[in-house]
């Protein structure tokens, strides 16, 4: 195992929706170039497990870390126990997400915050947490997820669209903020994956994709670490699209 260079003050990764998925895979890729990973799990406490423990079969370093992304307290609670652990965090992958689908018309108040909440609400708190300690190791880096759903309309998905775009938003704004002080942050945008949240999606979508196939979480992986290393630290404010070719 070896990181893309070696320039990196000592620290650790965190991943938030670790437990499988998207995450699971960042997880196991970030470990690979020898970030010790904390594995952020909400309530899937047996998931979370497993992909720490195979990271550490493959001879990396990871820890489950329990607590809602939602939850202030619950953010604090899981940087301090990384930070004492492991050091600080200079790898922040906000991967935790939600899906409340409906038309607009009939969205509740619920699944409209609760997706905002989730989506968009806790990355700015954890970049926020985050960027702090980057500052003033002069290393950072943060990738958000986000969905190809956020600068194109999907029918149903008003909250979860307007998530991701504004996690694209604030994506670039945070960059220019913090580009001078040797903190990227990025996002990448995902189209269709298979995944957990993506098992009710009308297999007829693929037909709309050039590659032909769905995506696999390692596909998303591989980009977010890229944006991680040290390879990408000309690389700011962008948004990567990983949809085998949907939104071209």
């Amino acid at each position: 195992m070896s990181r893309h260079g070696n320039s990196q003050p000592h620290g650790c990764a965190l991943v938030t929706g670790a437990s499988r998925g998207i995450g699971a895979a960042v997880a196991a890729a970030l470990a690979e170039d020898g970030w010790p990973v904390g594995v952020n799990y909400r309530a899937h406490s047996d998931g979370a497990h497993r992909v720490a423990d195979a990271i550490v079969a493959a001879g990396g370093t990871a820890l489950p870390v329990a607590g809602d992304v939602c939850d202030p307290a619950a953010v604090d609670a899981v940087f301090a126990e990384l930070e004492e652990r492991f050091g600080p965090v200079l790898v922040l992958v906000n991967n935790a997400g939600v899906r409340a689908d409906g038309l607009a018309v009939q969205l509740d108040d619920e699944d409209w915050s609760r997706v905002l909440d989730t989506n968009l609400s806790a990355a700015f708190r954890l970049t926020r947490r985050a960027v702090r300690t980057m500052i003033r190791q002069r290393f950072g880096r943060v990738v958000n997820v986000a969905s190809v759903v956020g600068p194109k309309a999907n029918a149903g998905q008003a909250n979860y669209a307007a998530s991701k775009a504004g996690l694209i938003g604030l994506t670039r704004t945070i960059a220019v903020e913090v580009a001078r002080r040797g903190v990227t942050v990025n996002a990448v945008a995902p189209g269709f994956i298979e995944t957990d949240m993506t098992d009710d999606v009308p297999p007829a979508l693929l037909d709309a994709v050039p590659a032909q196939r769905p995506g696999r979480p390692e596909d998303v992986a591989g980009c977010v670490r890229f944006l991680a290393s040290d390879r990408a630290g000309y690389v700011t404010g962008t948004t990567l699209t990983v949809d085998g070719g949907l939104s071209a």
